[in-house]
């Protein structure tokens, strides 16, 4: 055999809230721009991103632990106003297990 697998490889990325490793797509990619943190739902936002699961604990979580500006190498507190209203829009679908 060569050594090479046949299963498809999924990206995975660490939630800045909650520290959990999780697919890609199942988290909401975040951006700095001029300071404000913007989501990036279809991640195409040039710049260093951070990954969020989509919930309001992960996101406290990461508000509280200056999980932002650490992620982003950026100096002092970002807005994260626009991040916090695109969390509380989305839909409460079958709220996922807590951690």
């Amino acid at each position: 055999m060569s050594g090479r697998t046949r299963a498809l490889s999924c990206p995975e990325r660490t939630c800045v809230g909650c520290r959990e490793r999780a697919a890609k797509h199942d988290l909401l990619r975040v951006t700095a721009v001029g300071g404000v943190c913007v989501p990036d739902p279809r991640g195409t936002l040039p710049g260093r991103g951070a990954h969020l699961h989509p919930r309001p604990g992960c996101l406290d979580l990461a508000l509280r632990r200056r999980a932002f500006p650490r992620a982003f190498r950026l100096p002092g507190p970002l807005d994260t106003a626009a991040v916090q209203r695109y969390v509380e829009a989305l839909p409460r679908v079958a709220e996922m297990s807590e951690h």
